[in-house]
Parts: C-alpha cells; sequence; structure tokens
C-alpha cells in the first residue's frame, strides 16, 4: 500500500461535493436532450401522420366529387351519413361519406349489388367546425367546399393537427 507522504493530501470534502454536483448538471442536461430529441421526433411524426391522413381524404373526396353529379350530391343528409353523391347511370351508382369514431368510410353500391366498404382516413376530428362539407352559393358556379381536420397523438407528446379546406366544382350537370 502506497503511503502519503507529508505534503500529500487526498481530496477534500468540498472538492468531492464539486465534482457531484456537476456530474449531476451533466447527466441532467444529456436526459434533457435526449427527453426534447424525443418529443420532437414524436411530434413530427405525429403531424406527418395527421398531413397524410387529411391528404388521402381530400384527394378520395374530390376524385368522387369530380364524377358526380351535381344535383345528386347531398351535403346534409339524415341517418348519420357525412354526405352522399350520386350518378345516373345505368346501374344507379352511389357514394356515401360516413364519419364515425374519428374515421371516415367510403361506401359504394352500384345498382342493387352489396356495398363496398373502405376506410379513407383516421384520427379526423368530428367537431363539425374542424370537418365538415357545404356547397358554396355565392360563386356563379357551384362549388363543394370540404373541410377535414386530422388530429394524431395525446398526452404526454402532445398532440399536431392538420387542417385542409378542398374547394372542388363538381362536372357541369347533365
Amino acid at each position: 500500500m502506497k503511503r502519503l507522504h507529508k505534503d500529500q493530501r487526498g481530496l477534500t470534502i468540498i472538492e468531492l461535493l464539486v465534482v457531484i454536483i456537476l456530474t449531476g448538471l451533466i447527466t441532467a442536461a444529456i436526459t434533457t436532450t435526449f427527453f426534447q430529441v424525443f418529443d420532437m421526433n414524436t411530434r413530427t411524426a405525429n403531424h406527418m401522420s395527421a398531413l397524410s391522413q387529411v391528404q388521402q381524404a381530400g384527394k378520395l373526396v374530390s376524385e368522387d366529387i369530380l364524377e358526380a353529379q351535381p344535383d345528386m350530391i347531398d351535403d346534409s343528409p339524415t341517418g348519420g351519413e357525412f354526405f352522399i353523391l350520386g350518378w345516373n347511370s345505368t346501374p344507379i351508382r352511389e357514394v356515401t361519406y360516413t364519419l364515425e369514431d374519428g374515421e371516415l368510410w367510403r361506401s359504394e353500391t352500384i345498382g342493387e349489388g352489396v356495398p363496398e366498404t373502405t376506410r379513407v382516413a383516421e384520427y379526423i376530428n368530428p367537431d363539425p367546425t374542424k370537418t365538415n362539407c357545404n356547397w358554396d352559393d355565392d360563386d356563379v358556379e357551384k362549388v363543394f367546399i370540404f373541410k377535414v381536420t386530422a388530429t394524431v397523438g395525446a398526452g404526454t407528446w402532445g398532440e399536431e393537427s392538420e387542417t385542409r379546406i378542398y374547394r372542388v366544382q363538381p362536372r357541369p350537370g347533365s
């Protein structure tokens, strides 16, 4: 075992406390940085998911409205549907959009066939001020306005929303 010479000394309690405090500060800074990066990644992922859902809904709804006959677009149906699109073709074709439990569903019926239902988007905010549709009668041409908001995430890592307003002019009436 080494012996200390008369003029050698070990660490004082003050020096030891300073080392412990500095180590704690550095650890706290690293931990905080880690959680900020994790939070930012989660928020970015939530935002990208919300954006994707809104774009998917807008694309499909716009395509259907462009094809539908304007006089067969019902923007305020009864019975829980969001809106209904129709065609006077043979066989008769109808597409119904339904918003339930934050999911936008599309159900297509051709003639007397069985409806084919697909989920268009999820995380859709059902608040009528956030997601709605109606006709704009102020324009010379009739324009269908579809506003959709997707809200993703909640709790600790925050919530991200994305809203888009689609203005679609249906094909000329027949």
